[in-house]
């Protein structure tokens, strides 16, 4: 479901097709390699990416049977981030919103939409506009749009870092434009970007704690640039030179939430490397995967700072790795096999502890998203109890429990409920459970057939989310009408009647009309005429029609419902004696 706001500015327009130049791939720009020669890297030298100790392969759990994978329906973008149970991807000038289990919720349609950064609380997301030149801050609740900030003086803002109350800018739309900025969200609307430094390309920023941290993506070896954040000044630190780590292109860059390591990925390295943001040194690597190939790698790290994600496509699928950030020790491998064509990791999130990972086909361009079930969260546990059968016109009544894992209360929790018939998605509504965990809530499917119940409980930083099912099969209901109206009438006075659609037992009303036949038998015949549909009051299934009678007869009037989705047809009669005026 793709639900479109209506912008603040409705008067600006998208400018997807102004002209402005779509930003060069790393490789594009360094001058080391044609397109051409990408192409066949691609295809032809990249192989698959697994742990090097294979003790540690075999003793590392394999990717759930649960893990999923699902065409987004996008083609490009596909940054993605994590927050309050949800994931949000950036493609195609829309932001789409899944739940934790990798379900669609909802969506918004977003013009030149780029990067995101999503405050910890979930609360708050960033968005990058490129080509609006503008971030905007949603309220993740509703994607209503809390502040619009614009970047006119630094175009094309294409990555984003939150930390604290502030947000690092990538921006630059070709070589030798790029830059930081980095406004302070605590100003609200007043925020004014503040220029950190100049760079060849749109960056990569990452930010944690008073530590800022800039790679340049479009030079090789790259350069780290780290800085102090100290109130409104960013102060340089220190670099990181690539020429001393035989880096070349930067892939992706992430940082502990403490600020104290960066960890960045390299296409040309087989691992990922950290440094220590206050003395500089390289700490450590994560891997290493000696037949990485050269397609881009991805990095994450976890809310808790205390595992470590890397993964990239290969030339037999996809490969991510979850690594103890202190040790490097692998705790965790999961693999998508190749489907076809070549698969590109482009992003990577924790939600919790499991992780999301968006890819794209190269022979569709077709962006998809993939839900890792990394089993290190204890799990909570999910019950839905529902009739098995019963009428298109019931209200069925559904019960459940959320308990979690130590079997405490978990208090009141909002809870995601999906209505399928015949396994298409129909309404999605949220219910909260009691204090105990328990919920009851109500649903009138007005439909037969079988309806299927999901409910999703998206979990917490602690505690993995869960879901339950449950199915009714529902048969269409018995319906009846009764019908009042006069037994007497004259010829050109105006005849009222009226009535009740029942179904099931129940006033209720229908989106198929009602038919309305008058019969008049005369010396000349039967003349069956249909009526203007009658009136109807949709939620109690009332309805009334006129008639004018042009001449003296016994007239028959015959209502007609045809049945619905929820109710079989039925009809109803009634009679009236019309005279003429002063008769009798």
């Amino acid at each position: 479901m793709i639900i479109t706001f209506p912008r603040k500015r409705p008067s600006r327009s998208s400018t997807s097709e102004s002209g402005i130049r779509e930003r060069s791939s790393p490789r594009e720009q360094s001058g080391r390699f044609h397109k051409s020669s990408i192409t066949r890297l691609l295809a032809c030298l990249a192989t698959a990416l697994a742990v090097t100790a294979g003790l540690f392969v075999v003793q590392t759990p394999a990717a759930s049977a649960a893990d999923i994978t699902t065409d987004l329906g996008i083609t490009s973008g596909g940054d993605v981030v994590a927050g309050g149970g949800r994931a949000f991807i950036a493609g195609d000038d829309q932001l789409l919103v899944v739940n934790a289990n990798g379900t669609r919720n909802a969506g918004v349609s977003l013009p030149g939409i780029q990067s995101l950064a999503i405050t910890p609380d979930g609360t708050r997301l960033y968005v990058a506009l490129r080509d609006l030149n503008e971030i905007m801050e949603l309220d993740t609740a509703t994607l209503d749009t809390t502040r619009e900030i614009s970047l006119a003086e630094y175009p094309c803002p294409t990555n984003l870092a939150l930390s604290g109350r502030w947000l690092w800018v990538g921006y630059g739309c070709d070589q030798w434009d790029g830059g930081v900025v980095g406004l302070d969200t605590s100003f609200g609307h007043l925020s004014r970007p503040i220029q950190v430094a100049a760079t060849y390309a749109s960056p990569k920023v990452a930010a944690a704690g008073n530590t800022l941290v800039i790679g340049d993506s479009g030079l090789s070896p790259a350069t780290l640039t780290v800085y102090d954040v100290i109130r409104s000044r960013a102060t340089l630190r220190g670099i990181i030179d690539g020429h001393d780590y035989h880096t070349g292109l930067l892939g992706d860059l992430a940082i502990t939430p403490d600020g104290s390591t960066i960890i960045a990925a390299f296409p040309d390295s087989a691992e990922y490397f950290a440094w220590d943001t206050t003395n500089l040194q390289k700490v450590r690597a994560y891997g290493p995967d000696p037949t990485a190939g050269y397609y881009l790698p991805v990095v994450a790290v976890s809310p808790d700072g205390t595992l470590v994600a890397g993964g990239r496509g290969t030339k037999s699928g996809l490969v991510v790795t979850l690594y103890d950030s202190a040790t490097t020790t692998p705790v965790y491998t999961g693999t998508l096999p190749d489907h076809g064509a070549s698969m590109d990791l482009q992003s990577l999130t924790f939600s919790g502890n499991d992780l999301f990972a968006v890819w794209k086909d190269l022979a569709t361009h077709h962006l998809h998203l993939w839900r890792l079930e990394t089993g290190t969260l204890p799990e909570s546990t999910l019950t839905l109890t529902a009739p098995s059968t019963g009428t298109g016109a019931d209200i069925l009544t559904l019960t459940g429990r959320l308990t979690m894992p130590d079997g405490s209360a978990p208090g009141e929790q909002p809870l995601s409920v999906t209505r399928y018939v015949n396994d298409s998605a129909e309404l999605t509504r949220e219910v909260t459970t009691a204090e105990d965990g328990t919920f009851t809530f109500a649903d009138r499917p007005r439909s037969a057939g079988v309806i299927r119940y999901d409910v999703i409980w998206n979990g917490s930083p602690t505690v993995h989310w869960s879901t339950a099912s449950a199915t009714v099969t529902l048969v269409k209901a018995v319906s009846s009408i009764t019908l009042s109206g006069p037994e007497t009438g004259t010829v050109g006075t105006q005849l009222k009647a009226s009535g009740v659609l029942f179904q099931g037992g129940q006033p209720m009303g229908s989106t198929t009309p009602l038919k309305v036949l008058r019969t008049v038998i005369n010396s000349e015949g039967t003349v069956v005429t249909e009526l203007p549909h009658p009136r109807m009051i949709i939620f109690d299934g009332r309805f009334t029609f006129t008639d004018t009678p042009t001449e003296a007869d016994e007239y028959s009037y015959r209502v007609e419902f045809n049945g619905d989705r929820a109710s079989l047809p039925t009809t109803a009669t009634f009679d009236v004696t019309v005279e003429e005026a002063g008769q009798g």
